[in-house]
This record gives structure tokens, C-alpha cells and sequence, in this order.
């Protein structure tokens, strides 16, 4: 299984550093010196880090065999990937990997479905699950403990307690797996590469 761990930006110097655009909960495990990383696109990785430290707030790699600006900028905008035990799970139990979050049946506390997660968008503030509807329509629930009340991989599901208004009066009565019984079952969640969600806390 790949997975994200990070998208390169501008080079830092003139001694090939680059800035990084962490997009794992594990950099000290995905992006320590000597982690070997597969490219998007291919054609410019493998790429082996060197060496890592932060400036300013951001993380700043270098990458073996480039040792100058014009090489660390000719990566910018390149994601980094790691590939992944799919067995594997998060340290923190709080913690997912979008792959596990991929296709769970939406429910509320009191029963009633709204839909099934198609993408988890990773924003600076804080992670949405972008749900889609039995009717095509989405709604992005932000996941956050005090909307996420509950994720039951066991049972494929995630449990939310909406606050009035981020579920319209259209109260949804059957499930979209249900829907797409008979119509080839629930989509595979190989479309997006996974990274690490938690539920944070809402914004005040």
C-alpha cells in the first residue's frame, strides 16, 4: 500500500535543501534520514533523504544527490510516497489512515444514514470526510470529535452528531451501500493514497 507522506515546495539555500509539505502524523518515521521514497511523478524518484531538520516552523530535507538549488527546484511539487504495510495501523488508536476510513457507511446517533465517505480532504485546520449521498449530492462533515462521535470499523460505520444545519431536512433513509446492492458492491478506497486522520477539535 503507498502512501502520501509529503509534497516538496521551494528549494531552501543553495545546498539542495527543500521544504516539505508533511502530509503524515508520523514525519520522524516516514521522513528520517535514509528513508527511501517513491515519486509522483515516477520518472523523478526514487529519492533517498539525507538528511532533515526544521527552520522556522517548516521541515527541510535534502535528498541524496542533490547538492544544489537548481537541482532541489527541479523537485517542487513532487509527492513523496512510502510504501505501507496495508496491515499496519496508527500508534495513537484515535488515529486512521484514510484507507480505513474509505467507504464507511455515515449514521447518526439515532439511526438515521446519510450517506458513505468517498475522500477525506486534509486541510491546514482540520480533516473533512466529503460524504456522498444515495442521490449523487455530497456534504463534508469535518472530523472533529464534537461532530465524530464514533468510528466502528467493525461494523463499517462512523457515527456523527451533527450540529443543525450541516445535514439539510433531507433526511436519508437507506445507505449508499445499500443503493449499490447488486450494482458491483462498494467502490474500492485504492483511489486516493492514504495518510493519517485524527479527529481534532472544532474551530472556535
Amino acid at each position: 500500500m503507498q502512501l502520501v507522506v509529503a509534497r516538496i515546495g521551494r528549494a531552501h539555500g543553495i545546498k539542495g535543501e527543500v521544504t516539505v509539505e508533511v502530509r503524515t502524523d508520523e514525519p520522524e518515521v516516514r521522513l528520517g534520514p535514509g528513508a527511501v521514497l517513491a515519486t509522483d511523478p515516477p520518472g523523478t524518484g526514487p529519492l533517498t533523504i539525507e538528511s532533515g531538520r526544521v527552520h522556522s516552523g517548516r521541515l527541510l530535507l535534502r535528498f541524496a544527490g542533490v547538492g544544489d538549488r537548481t537541482g532541489a527546484e527541479a523537485l517542487r511539487n513532487t509527492l513523496l510516497i512510502a510504501e505501507v504495510d496495508p496491515e499496519e495501523l496508527p500508534d495513537d488508536p484515535e488515529e486512521f489512515y484514510d484507507h480505513q476510513l474509505m467507504d464507511l457507511d455515515v449514521v447518526t446517533e439515532d439511526g438515521v444514514e446519510v450517506g458513505r465517505i468517498t475522500e477525506i480532504s486534509h486541510l491546514p485546520s482540520q480533516d473533512l470526510f466529503i460524504v456522498e449521498r444515495p442521490d449523487g449530492s455530497e456534504v463534508m462533515v469535518p472530523f472533529v470529535a464534537e461532530i465524530v462521535a464514533e468510528i466502528d470499523l467493525e461494523r463499517a460505520r462512523a457515527v456523527i452528531t451533527p450540529p443543525p444545519g450541516l445535514i439539510d431536512d433531507r433526511a436519508v433513509i437507506a445507505s449508499a451501500r445499500d443503493v449499490e446492492a447488486g450494482g458491483g458492491g462498494r467502490r474500492g478506497a485504492g483511489r486516493r493514497r492514504p495518510r493519517c486522520a485524527r479527529p481534532g477539535r472544532e474551530a472556535r
